[in-house]
């Protein structure tokens, strides 16, 4: 607390997505005190509704975007290894098309892919037969070879929640629903105003830096919180998905390329379904609105039924989804080929506070973004420790990559009441914490109301107490998916059942 009774911070972080998560993250790790504000639910924007995939960007390279790519690449096995129950290795099956890219071109760029990013446990590419791999089952006929290589699948959301929470363990100050509605450099720092949007109370706190970190929003801050004009700063970039019943039982992913140049990927996704995407449109309007238009749902049918022998028809569409991505604005012709790479400008003379925006940049380069968030960050503050989030793994991600199975037998051992797939969902989104969400149950009953599906009391409790769960999506499309498996009565109840836990807990 300050003498002018501000609660005092180093660093005060606008936005709850990937890139402002693993700042305060790392921030909070390096001995540095830490706010996070975040306007709705944290992954509530562009970082749960992306592709879920950690990758080093194969299409990239057409781009010449070496530097990315070799970064994002490298980091896909320190992802792997600090989170194995949100992340696992996948493999994508790249079908040769005549007319499209050159076989040679697809063994050049995969040759590269293998080879600059410091590979160790992720198997190398191979050529396939489709006449003869199962991959070849589902596609047309015409499609006679394929290229099979490797990257990692994210539960994208849960990779936020994780971060945020790890930030909190080690000391941060998280608050979700919290607008920040001002801020203004004064002498000796900035004047931060934050509004709870459940109960309209404002509070001011003090930072010695600012960091904004608010993705599609970024240019928003700036000009409305802060005064500043900095449009043309990011450009908009809307991409859509569609996700339909399983399409196939091959265990891969699938990566098509389309006609006009763009690619599509089919990914299996939570046991039952196939996501299938993404879109590239530029937008304009409120990121909080983006929806898949009814063009971009017949595009992504499309682009599927061109490979698959059975067709993906628009009433098997069960779910969509888009998001808004912050790209920073290079002046590109054509969204597809404006750069993915983050920007950091930093502003604020010797004498004045610093603030960091931040444009741009990947879910696999979050945590390299933040060190170097950091690195700009501690130039200013002074270095209290140095990069570190590479070897700590992610709440309960502290079992090796190889340990999964034994994660789940460990959990159905100290509670053999659950059925396997059930014991199985819970250590893919909590780890080796799915033992505290069920902390003294020893039989189904004891984990409260059944909502239905294998969604019980005792885990949405959990999801209110540790990892700032309000609402009914909050637990249904960003923590837990299940929202795909439950009817609307019962999505409406866990909703209710939620605000109902809120309005029990005091405000602030």
């Amino acid at each position: 607390m300050d003498d002018d009774g501000a609660d005092l911070y180093d660093i005060v972080v606008i936005g709850g997505g990937i890139n402002g998560c693993g700042i305060a993250r790392d921030a909070a790790g390096r001995g540095h005190s830490v706010l996070l504000a975040e306007m709705n639910d944290l992954a509530s924007g562009t970082s749960s509704w992306s592709t879920k995939l950690i990758h080093g960007g194969l299409r990239y390279l057409e781009h010449y975007e070496f530097r990315l790519v070799r970064e994002a690449l490298k980091e896909r096995e320190v992802l792997w290894r600090m989170a194995p129950h949100i992340i696992w290795p996948l493999r994508f099956v790249l079908p040769h098309h005549a007319g499209m890219r050159p076989a040679w071109l697809l063994r050049l760029g995969l040759f590269v892919y293998d080879h600059i990013g410091g590979r160790r446990l992720l198997p190398a590419t191979r050529t396939l037969d489709l006449a003869r791999d199962p991959a070849g089952a589902p596609l047309k006929r015409a499609f006679r070879r394929a290229f099979e290589y490797s990257d990692c699948w994210v539960n994208d959301a849960r990779l936020v929640v994780l971060n945020a929470r790890d930030a909190a363990d080690r000391g941060a100050v998280i608050r979700t629903r919290s607008r920040v509605v001002a801020a203004r450099r004064a002498q000796d720092g900035w004047r931060v105003a934050v509004e709870d949007t459940r109960t309209g109370r404002r509070e001011t706190v003090r930072a010695r830096l600012l960091v904004n970190a608010a993705g599609p929003w970024v240019d928003r801050v700036l000009a409305e919180t802060m005064g500043r004009n900095a449009a043309g700063s990011v450009r908009l970039v809307k991409g859509s998905h569609i996700v339909v019943p399983r399409l196939h039982d091959d265990p891969r992913a699938y990566f098509f390329q389309n006609s006009d140049g763009r690619i599509v990927f089919a990914i299996p996704y939570e046991e039952d379904f196939t996501l299938i995407g993404t879109t590239d449109r530029d937008f304009a309007g409120d990121p909080a609105e983006a929806a898949a238009d009814e063009a971009e749902i017949a595009y992504l049918c499309a682009a599927a039924s061109a490979y698959f022998e059975r067709p993906v028809r628009r009433e098997t569409v069960r779910w969509t989804y888009s998001g808004v991505r912050p790209l920073y604005d290079d002046g590109a012709g054509k969204a597809q080929e404006a750069t993915r790479d983050y920007v950091l400008k930093v502003s604020g003379g010797p004498d004045e506070a610093a603030r960091i925006d931040i444009f741009g940049g990947k879910i696999t380069t979050y945590r390299r973004l933040a060190e170097a968030v950091l690195a700009r960050a501690e130039a200013r503050l002074g270095r209290k420790g140095g990069p570190w989030t590479a070897d700590a793994a992610l709440p309960g991600g502290d079992f090796p990559v190889t340990g999964f199975d034994a994660a789940v037998a460990a959990l159905r051992r100290g509670h053999p009441f659950l059925e396997a797939g059930h014991a199985r969902r819970l250590v893919r989104l909590y780890g080796t914490r799915a033992g505290a969400l069920l902390a003294g149950a020893a039989a189904p009953a004891d984990l409260g109301r059944h909502f239905g599906a294998d969604l019980y009391e005792a885990e949405l409790r959990y999801l209110a107490r540790a990892e700032w769960a309000q609402t009914g999506d909050d637990v249904l499309w960003r923590r837990t998916k299940r929202g795909l498996r439950l009817s609307p009565d019962e999505a409406a109840a866990v909703d209710a059942f939620m605000r109902a836990l809120v309005a029990e807990r005091p405000a602030g």
